[in-house]
């Protein structure tokens, strides 16, 4: 056998000349062979940091030549901006009536019982014993919040629990529920939709949608309210664009932004025509369905079982569970592939405190509730036809509503043109209505946010457990304020 001796002494040495010791004519010669645009570089950087280092001045805070006694005074005399200004008493849009109680068939105002036309509370899921009982459970068994996001420590059993439900009621592959529902369109629609994109929008979208496209920042294209004319017209416009710039249109994704029942008319959005629209120019479907989920079709799923549509045609839906289901937050549904992408990518999910178990527990029982009960979604559409033809015969106004929808628009039929003056004189017929026991509302808007602020308007909701009788005596009030005002 054969010893080999290394020596350790004489090859550290060597290593280290070779490669952490440099000759000064290395140096220089680096220096020399090194591009001049990086010398300029390195030298202005150098003096730059000596600059930084030497030759900053240093600000001392100016000392003040305040007594205690002198800063004790100003503190105490000054006074701070109000968060919100207040309401003058002549203003005629502020907010004077206080409600108490539960917003039900009748609601409690400033001491006074009214018949309520004004709560979105369709199906008077809102102080159902049943689901109250199963909201009282979830508080026992998980507490009052869940403290924190969805992808973090927020999510619950229960949470799963209403997804799930949620999914199989809307006959989707998956859901995913948000905490807040003006946030699961406003964080859904930027989720998929992105700067370069293309959205086609019906102008009578709600506001939580409008700020959706808005933070999508991508290309949007408004249409006329429910016009299918004027929308194929700006897809066929986008097709001629597509042709002058084919590698651009490759990569362009295109959306319909639509809602089922438009909140600030209260129509149903045309969606068979949608449909053939979306194949033929190959556009993705996404609807906002607050209103008609819970509400329309047999079962109440929503705008694809009232038109028997496909619901794989519809790429996604959107919808609180604020209206129909009483409770609080939204949800989305769709494909897995398309739901699973929010987890990651919706803001209102990733970054807000998940759902209170309690109002989750809430939810899934009223939509079992929603499920088994047939006959109150059919009352429900047959008190909203039976109101919507009463309110036909209303001289001086007219109704832009669909028949069936439970939101009802009241429209000046004639108008000076002028916003202001029509405003103050619905106002005039609501506060008309207060005055003899029936609670109704104007349609308010953020006009300097909103996208085209849409006519005034009386809106009036129908509950399903509010008597005929009192729909009579709602509309005879209102015949009465038109009569005396119009």
């Amino acid at each position: 056998m054969t010893m080999v001796w290394i020596d350790l002494e004489n090859l550290s040495v060597d290593y280290l000349r070779n490669n952490f010791l440099f000759n000064p004519t290395d140096i220089i010669d680096g220096l020399a062979s090194a591009p001049a645009y990086h010398l300029i570089f390195e030298a202005l950087l150098l003096i730059w940091i000596v600059k930084l280092l030497f030759f900053t001045k240093t600000f001392n805070l100016a000392k003040s030549d305040l007594t205690e006694k002198e800063k004790h005074a100003l503190i105490e005399e000054w006074q701070p901006e109000p968060l919100i200004p207040e309401v003058e008493e002549e203003n005629p849009f502020g907010f004077k009536n206080k409600f108490t109680g539960i917003p039900g068939p009748t609601v409690c105002i400033n001491g006074k019982e009214h018949i309520n036309l004004t709560s979105l509370n369709f199906l008077n899921m809102i102080g159902n014993k049943e689901v109250e009982a199963s909201a009282i459970d979830a508080v026992r068994k998980y507490g009052v919040g869940s403290c924190g996001p969805r992808g973090f420590y927020g999510t619950n059993s229960i949470h799963l629990e209403l997804e799930e439900n949620l999914a199989k009621f809307m006959n989707c592959e998956e859901a995913i529920l948000y905490a807040y529902g003006f946030s699961t369109v406003a964080s859904a629609i930027p989720a998929y939709a992105k700067r370069g994109d293309v959205l086609f929008v019906d102008e009578g979208v709600c506001f939580p949608v409008q700020k959706g496209v808005e933070a999508s920042r991508s290309c949007v294209k408004y249409f006329k309210h429910n016009d299918m004319s004027d929308l194929e017209r700006l897809l066929k416009e986008q097709a001629a664009e597509d042709l002058k710039n084919p590698r651009k249109a490759k990569v362009t994704r295109r959306f319909f932004i639509v809602e089922g029942v438009y909140l600030n008319y209260g129509d149903i959005c045309p969606l068979p025509k949608l449909i053939e629209l979306k194949y033929k120019y190959k556009v993705r479907l996404f609807i906002e369905e607050s209103l008609s989920f819970g509400v329309l079709g047999d079962t109440g799923r929503g705008i694809t079982q009232h038109f028997n549509c496909n619901m794989e045609d519809v790429d996604m839906v959107c919808a609180n569970l604020e209206y129909a289901v009483g409770s609080i937050g939204g949800f989305c549904c769709g494909r897995s592939f398309v739901i699973d992408h929010q987890r990651l990518s919706g803001l209102g999910y990733c970054f807000s405190a998940s759902l209170p178990p309690l109002l989750a527990a809430g939810a899934i029982t009223a939509l079992g509730i929603i499920d088994s009960s047939g006959d109150k979604l059919e009352n429900l559409r047959s008190k909203a036809s039976s109101f919507h033809q009463m309110l036909e015969s209303i001289s001086g106004v007219c109704v832009i509503s669909d028949e069936i929808s439970p939101v009802k628009h009241l429209m000046l039929s004639k108008t000076n043109g002028d916003i202001n003056g029509d405003r103050l004189l619905l106002q005039k017929i609501v506060e008309y209505c207060m005055q003899n026991g029936v609670a109704v509302t104007q349609a308010q808007y953020i006009d300097q946010f909103e996208y085209k602020v849409p006519r005034p308007s009386i809106r009036l909701a129908v509950n399903v457990d509010l008597p005929q009788e009192d729909i009579k005596a709602a509309v005879d009030v209102l015949k009465a304020a038109t009569k005396a005002l119009l």
